[in-house]
């Protein structure tokens, strides 16, 4: 298995129009291949999807029991989030904790996705600021860490401390030595592995003790589905219709993992065109297949097997997964 497998297919009424293909693995709590399509052992990068591995220094250096962060601030640490306030609140509390301000942060500013946030700085004549990031939440953990290692401010210096811990978690949990990293959007470094140690890393945390940092995290994106991603989000309304069994959390260009304790599996896969909308029909349809979503379930429609209407509302086509994914 060396090439790209189908993935997601989009049908215009009885005309396959175009066919998005991917990488995808299963492991199980040993590390090994339960079930894989296209190559194992392609190397991606994970971006948004390994934001539970940079947490984990947060726990295992004891910084998260010294500032008894709750289990909405490790959500949140491990969250993608659309701005909304509900996040931005949560984030801006967090920072007044430790004393610390919005020019503290290295994530940058970013317009908020949330649309209610969106137009509130723009009534407001207000441009959005650093804490509106999607990663604000990595990078209050990552302030909050920073603190506790009593390191240098520009904690996404690659030979930072504390980027040096998240890398030995990273190495760790997938069991393989990283070629390298890009940075990623958040201005951090994100490594690089094959999709196998991606999965072999969610089939770890799946499988960890009560207790452990890696149960603490995941336990903590499924009791706040919210937080993780935001309203009409794939891994919010998915972790919600999947009631707080499986964590979910997705990667731009296309990634996307799932965490099932309950199964003690782990799943990672990437869309080779990098396309959000292949990754999450995707990962809907190995949920089902896996028994934990159902196929029903009107936030499962919304991905797999997806009326696509047009401007009036018309229904043109289907979009769905490939058979052979499921």
């Amino acid at each position: 298995m060396t090439q790209a497998a189908p993935f997601t297919e989009v049908w215009r009424g009885p005309f396959l129009e175009s066919v998005h293909s991917g990488h995808a693995v299963i492991c199980d709590a040993s590390g090994e291949i339960a079930q894989a399509w296209g190559d194992p052992t392609c190397t991606i990068m994970p971006r948004s999807s390994s934001k539970m591995i940079q947490a984990l220094p947060l726990i295992t250096s004891g910084a998260a029991d010294k500032r008894g962060l709750t289990t909405q601030q490790l959500a949140i640490a491990c969250a993608s989030h659309q701005g909304a306030a509900i996040h931005t609140d949560l984030v801006a509390t967090w920072l007044e904790t430790l004393g610390l301000n919005d020019d503290d942060f290295r994530c940058g500013p970013q317009d908020p996705a949330d649309k209610d946030a969106h137009e509130g700085l723009i009534r407001a004549h207000k441009s959005p600021c650093q804490i509106h990031n999607n990663c604000s939440g990595k990078h209050a953990g990552f302030l909050t860490l920073t603190q506790h290692l009593k390191a240098g401010p520009d904690y996404v210096d690659p030979d930072h401390p504390l980027q040096r811990a998240c890398l030995e978690a990273f190495e760790t949990v997938t069991q393989e030595t990283s070629p390298g990293y890009g940075i990623d959007g958040c201005s951090a470094p994100n490594y690089a592995c094959t999709l196998h140690g991606m999965a072999r890393a969610m089939a770890h945390f799946a499988a960890a003790p009560e207790g452990s940092a890696e149960a603490r995290l995941h336990q903590a994106m499924r009791l706040h589905p919210e937080l993780v991603a935001g309203e009409t989000r794939a891994c919010t309304e998915l972790m919600r219709a999947m009631d707080g069994k499986v964590a979910l959390k997705t990667g731009a260009e296309g990634f996307f993992i799932a965490i099932l304790p309950e199964q003690k599996l782990g799943i990672a896969l990437k869309a080779a065109c990098g396309t959000t909308r292949a990754a999450e029909c995707a990962i809907a349809a190995l949920l089902v297949k896996l028994g934990v979503l159902d196929a029903n379930h009107p936030a499962t429609l919304k991905r797999m097997n997806a009326p696509i209407k047009n401007w009036r509302g018309i229904e043109t086509g289907i979009l769905k997964p490939a058979a052979g994914l499921l």
